[in-house]
């Protein structure tokens, strides 16, 4: 397991967070159709928190898209380095994420954040966050729609509406509520960095052939959760 410091110059104030994403924002992808669902490799993220030591785990899980195959994992482990203000997690969560990902033997290819990208208030969620800095083409599967409203889809998996911010100037698609199981809650898929929405969608389907989240997802939350009980003694 890979140690993570809290790098030097890091926001300290929900102010200088802004500006980072602001900054950074702009330089979010979206007219890239990203790798192709069901080849290559896919690699799931995710963090568990130990509030008690103020300590966040991060796992990297990287999977054969083909098989699902496990091919690579790694953790890291570091003092959490940002309060938490809805809509700022990324702070807490990234240098951990990104020393996870470092510390793979291999190239991660597309990566899956448990959470969001574009579907975020200020449309830079930690997919999007994690792609830019990275350069990575990543997606956000999430379990709840956060703050945005959709039509409930079709019953069947493969069923999609779209996931809706209201503002003044209209509605705008942030993502899609996608069912991956037959008459089960969807997920809420959002476009991160260099990828489409419909591909974005496309991944999640090739991701979840027996449950409702990534295979991704639910083997890197396992891995992290048990990164975190030999991280406390």
């Amino acid at each position: 397991m890979t140690s993570v410091r809290i790098p030097a110059g890091w926001p300290a104030t929900e102010e200088q967070a802004r500006a980072v994403q602001d900054e950074l924002r702009e330089r979010v992808v979206l007219d890239e159709m990203g790798p192709p669902s069901g080849a290559g490799r896919v690699t799931g993220v995710d963090v568990a928190y130990d509030d008690e030591r103020d300590l966040v785990v991060a796992a990297a899980v990287v999977l054969d898209a083909a098989s699902l195959d496990v091919v690579a994992q790694a953790t890291a482990v570091g003092q959490v380095s940002f309060p938490y203000v809805p809509g700022l997690l990324a702070f807490r969560e990234i240098p951990t994420v990104l020393a996870a990902l470092d510390a793979l033997p291999c190239a991660p290819g597309l990566v899956v954040c448990d959470g969001y990208g574009r579907a975020h208030p200020r449309r830079f969620g930690l997919a999007s966050h994690l792609g830019v800095l990275t350069g990575l083409p990543t997606i956000g599967v999430a379990k709840n729609p956060f703050t945005f409203s959709y039509d409930e889809p079709g019953a069947h998996r493969g069923s999609s509406s779209p996931l809706l911010a209201h503002g003044p100037t209209g509605e705008e698609e942030v993502g899609r509520a996608l069912r991956t199981r037959d008459g089960v809650k969807p997920v809420f898929v959002s476009v991160g960095h260099r990828v489409g929405l419909d591909n974005a969608c496309a991944h999640t389907l090739a991701l979840t052939p027996e449950y409702r989240l990534p295979e991704s997802t639910r083997l890197a939350d396992s891995l992290c959760r048990r990164a975190l009980k030999e991280a406390t003694p």
